[in-house]
């Protein structure tokens, strides 16, 4: 995307224009932008004709990189005596910033909102309208998990206001308003289409391994005792994995395809190219496991090369949870393709029939019988021997691309935090928290974990601490992560992590996207954790960060 937007900007001939993105640590959302630093970078390298290079220090990128998340949302629900939610109305305000982000816009989010509010539950009518207001602060974009934990604690909180109302359990109020298993592909208020999904089983599931029972009936100790204790439960979708349809129709240049070539190496190594970039999120593992199921190698003979526009098939890159449905999904047709062109290949040195020959441990063979050769052999005849294949085309590597034959695919989880609000300081304090994703289907559950519990750690951040703040003027308070606050091992507690495996039918993979679900339950847990905790209070906290000086400000609107 970014050769392409370049290319056109400084009138260059994409060929021309070469973008390189090494391992980088880390992304969510940020760099999925065009920045005036960067085309500033390539102009002047070529105005000068020389090497330019652009390195933002902590203050400079408090102001240059994209925020999000500012929004301020006047909801109304309407439920009957048994809880079942029958219509909503929303309206959302939407900070932007001074001008649009470039190419995806500054409005992204807050449409997010206005699509997402309805959640995964039985809501059939609906009223919402966004309105986005220009600010002189940084402009806001796309950042992890676009609108989900803004669209998702606004609906959580209503549906605990209306068990509290109603003096219902939290978690049967969800219950009665899921999506049921029978009613899938759910068409939501808003239009998304629900193709798949786990939404009664991940509640089901989080409500056992958390023991929820016990824990109400520890809360009811607790609080005999004087603590503050709060349990807060959140149940969510998330759009993964995203077709051209999203960004094509309004005629942005974002790739909603993805591309990957695998090829057979003379020794018998298989190298694939992929158009997804690695964050941190151990991509080369994922798609190397992939290749080697398919191809019946193993994974330390893959090498997985991904970063460079001279290289690689065209491809949009890793953003929107889309790394494995779309380019795992690419990675793993290609592997298939390039399985068929090997057994064709063994076919004919082996005198078989292809559907006889079989891929495993490094090997082609016929079934049934002790004949077969390895795979270096294989390739080594198609290289260098090619007069054998008998007139068959001496090719060893695929290219295959795949997009989303739907706008989305959708990705479900249920979570719920366990807090502890010292009413004196306002301080609040995670003493558990449990988690259960549907991602689809899980490659490697391993990354999958890292990824959910990266996610709630900074679902846990935007919660209580993450704050851009501004002076009345609108200076930037914040220069530093001394002014602005990241969660740290010593903030969050040991994280109880289950899954689900619901396949995606419209990806070749069945594969759904997880790097987003954190992200998007916890914020809704934390705050529902919070506001049980200061119910028998008459308090309630509607804002995010719940820092203790909010928490202390509800407080005293009721003291």
């Amino acid at each position: 995307m970014m050769q392409a937007v370049f290319a056109d900007l400084l009138g260059l001939a994409e060929h021309r224009v070469r973008v390189i993105a090494p391992d980088v640590g880390g992304s969510f959302g940020i760099k999925i932008h065009v920045y005036q630093d960067d085309l500033a970078a390539c102009a002047l390298a070529i105005l000068l004709g020389r090497a330019v290079k652009w390195v933002a220090g902590r203050r400079e990128s408090f102001v240059s990189d994209i925020h999000a998340r500012e929004q301020a949302i006047d909801v109304e629900v309407a439920a009957d005596g048994r809880g079942v939610v029958s219509a909503m109305r929303a309206r959302i305000t939407a900070a932007v910033g001074p001008y649009s982000a470039y190419p995806r816009s500054s409005v992204v989010e807050g449409g997010q909102v206005l699509r997402l509010l309805p959640g995964p539950y039985r809501i059939r009518h609906y009223d919402g309208a966004l309105r986005v207001i220009a600010q002189n602060k940084v402009i806001t974009s796309q950042y992890r998990a676009v609108g989900h934990p803004i669209a998702t604690a606004v609906t959580e909180s209503m549906l605990d206001l209306i068990a509290r109302d109603l003096e219902l359990d939290p978690a049967e109020v969800r219950r009665r308003n899921l999506v049921r298993p029978e009613e899938l592909p759910y068409t939501s208020v808003t239009g998304n289409v629900y193709d798949s999904g786990s939404y009664h089983a991940a509640l089901d599931r989080l409500l056992a391994a958390a023991d929820y029972k016990a824990l109400r009936s520890e809360q009811a100790t607790a609080r005999a005792s004087g603590r503050h204790l709060g349990i807060g439960l959140s149940c969510f979708i998330e759009l993964t994995g995203p077709g051209a349809q999203f960004y094509g129709v309004g005629g942005a240049p974002i790739s909603g395809q993805e591309g990957a070539t695998v090829r057979l190496e003379p020794s018998g190594a298989v190298t694939a190219l992929v158009g997804v970039t690695n964050q941190g999120q151990g991509m080369p593992t994922a798609l190397a496991q992939i290749v080697a199921d398919e191809l019946g190698v193993d994974v330390d003979a893959v090498a997985v090369l991904a970063g460079d526009t001279a290289l690689m098939p065209y491809g949009g890159g890793t953003w929107a949870s889309r790394g494995m449905p779309i380019g795992g999904s690419a990675t793993l047709l290609a592997s298939r393709a390039l399985a068929a062109k090997i057994r064709g290949v063994a076919a004919v040195l082996l005198e078989a029939h292809a559907d006889d020959v079989v891929l495993a441990g490094g090997r082609a063979g016929v079934r049934g019988s002790g004949r077969g050769l390895s795979l270096a052999e294989l390739a080594r005849t198609v290289h260098f021997r090619s007069n054998e294949l008998r007139g068959l085309e001496p090719s060893i590597d695929a290219t295959v691309h795949f997009t989303n034959a739907q706008p989305w695919t959708f990705t479900n989880g249920a979570h719920l935090a366990v807090v502890d609000v010292d009413a004196e300081t306002g301080r609040v304090r995670v003493l558990r928290y449990v988690a259960v994703d549907d991602c689809g289907r899980m490659v490697n559950p391993a990354l999958v974990d890292g990824q959910i519990a990266g996610g709630i750690a900074q679902g846990l951040g935007g919660a209580l601490m993450e704050h851009c703040a501004y002076d009345a003027a609108g200076q930037p308070l914040c220069g530093t992560l001394m002014d602005y606050a990241v969660p740290t091992a010593a903030d969050l507690p040991a994280l109880e992590l289950h899954h689900l495996e619901t396949s995606a039918p419209s990806i070749a993979g069945g594969f759904k996207g997880a790097g987003e679900a954190g992200t998007t339950g916890a914020p809704a847990a934390i705050l529902n954790a919070v506001n049980d905790a200061l119910a028998p209070l008459g308090a309630m906290v509607t804002e995010q960060p719940i820092t203790p000086e909010r928490v202390l400000r509800a407080l005293a609107r009721i003291g």
